[in-house]
Order: structure tokens, then sequence, then C-alpha cells
């Protein structure tokens, strides 16, 4: 994921200039159908079991997850092409995005699953 949403560039840009920027606590990742610099990642379904899934990183420049991400669908969810980074389990500020290697169909109850170190967070 190395597209950053402007709310993020403006958190940096403090941060670069010694203001004190509000960083958040935790990070959510988020499924979708698109995505764009001003909002994120578009497209996040709604209801069937989908939620935000917490994740966490690891490493010393490039940032992988360390954990597996895990969405599980009660019902179809549809087909997502992106993910994205958010500073809350809902609502929030949406952090960077990313379009996924490969898009996932989800046509009924299963579960969407990223491995461990399968995203990278880079400051490009």
């Amino acid at each position: 994921m190395s597209s950053m949403t402007d709310y993020a560039k403006n958190i940096l840009a403090r941060a670069l200039c010694g203001r004190a920027p509000v960083l958040p606590n935790a990070v959510y990742l988020a499924l979708g159908t698109g995505g764009s610099n001003p909002t994120g990642v578009s497209g996040e379904p709604v209801g069937n079991g989908y939620v935000r899934q917490r994740v966490t990183f690891t490493g010393t420049g490039v940032q992988t997850n360390a954990e597996p991400v895990r969405f599980t669908f009660t019902a179809a969810g549809g087909s997502f092409s992106h993910i994205g980074l958010f500073d809350a389990a809902t609502s929030g500020n949406a952090l960077t995005w990313s379009a996924l290697t490969t898009p996932v169909a989800v046509s009924g109850p299963g579960t969407v699953t990223i491995n461990p170190g399968g995203m990278t967070m880079t400051g490009e």
C-alpha cells in the first residue's frame, strides 16, 4: 500500500514541520471496489458479516502485516479490487489505499484472508 490519502499526507506534513500530529492508536483494514487519494478506499461493503479488521505491522523499513487478516462473510459480499487502512473500526479517517494484486469475489458465505507478510506498507 503506497498510496496515501490527503489526510495521511497532512499528518506527515505536520510531523515534518515539527508540529505534533495526532497519530492513530490502531489501524483497520477495509475491502473496497476502488480508491483515490482524497477519499481512500471506496465501495466498502455493508452487512453480510463484513467488518473492518484490525491490522498490526512489523518491520524496520517496509512494514508488513504481522498476522493473518480475515474478513468473514455470512452471505455474498460482491467483488473487491482494493484495500484501505482507516484509523477507526467504523467511520474514521482513511489513511492509505491500494489495488489488490488479485481481485476477490465473495459469492456466498466465506472468508477472505491476507496471509502474514501479504500486505506491505512503504513510504513512497
